[in-house]
């Protein structure tokens, strides 16, 4: 699923490989959307080539390639973030698979996550995953599928899914959702450093990116994992 940006960027730089042979330039796409700098493109078309819907095509400038559209063309999820939630209490009744196996809560599954170069913000809730019910600390939590492997050296692999505590603060050295410029959502540790905020990785061969506070918000804190093999 894009977000409503991406899905717009996708669909300009087709219009225009159609009707001119050439993509737009970065100029022309960031006045076509309405950002305010550069940087939101490139964000956007990273995003755009990692799902495999635009090519950049090597040793020429400005060559990109459109690989594929949406199956179905139609506004893309929410810019935001606000996801249906469940609470973790006990009190819930949980779901009980069998008389011998433990006590479960449904959690909400609402996409992907990246856990590397950061991806567009959580989606729709698409399923749901029986989670213990003793994992579950108070409060609401959802889940996420991870893409990537920025958090390999904290036990966190691609294609693992975590299990998140909504909350909008964390404490230094937590593990968070962060969305970014109300765009991007990305999974790492939080660092805070004067009046700036560090998203630090757990793999030495991503850098730690440092953003202004009013850049960042919190979405949640990592409270658990799951891993199949």
């Amino acid at each position: 699923m894009l977000t409503q940006k991406q899905l717009e960027l996708l669909l300009f730089i087709n219009e225009r490989l159609k009707e001119e042979g050439v993509p737009p330039s970065f100029d022309e796409m960031k006045d076509a959307l309405d950002l305010k700098s550069k940087s939101g493109i490139h964000r956007l078309i990273t995003a755009l080539e990692e799902r495999g819907f635009i090519r950049r095509l090597p040793h020429r400038a400005r060559a990109l390639e459109v690989v594929r559209l949406p199956e179905a063309v139609a506004p893309a999820a929410r810019r935001g973030f606000a996801p249906n939630v469940i609470e973790g209490s006990l009190g819930r009744k949980p779901m009980r698979p069998s008389p011998d196996a433990p006590e479960t809560v449904a959690v909400p599954v609402m996409g992907r996550i990246a856990a590397g170069t950061p991806i567009s913000a959580i989606q729709n809730h698409s399923h749901s995953v029986p989670v213990p019910a003793a994992l579950l600390t108070g409060g609401e939590h959802f889940a996420l599928e991870v893409r990537g492997d920025s958090m390999v050296e904290a036990g966190i692999l691609d294609g693992d899914t975590v299990i998140i505590r909504k909350a909008d603060t964390a404490n230094n050295g937590d593990i968070v959702v962060a969305l970014v410029d109300d765009e991007e959502a990305t999974l790492k540790r939080l660092r805070r450093k004067g009046n700036t905020i560090a998203l630090e990785a757990a793999n030495p061969a991503y850098e730690t990116r440092i953003f202004g506070p009013e850049r960042v918000r919190i979405q949640g804190r990592l409270v658990s994992l799951f891993r199949q093999y």
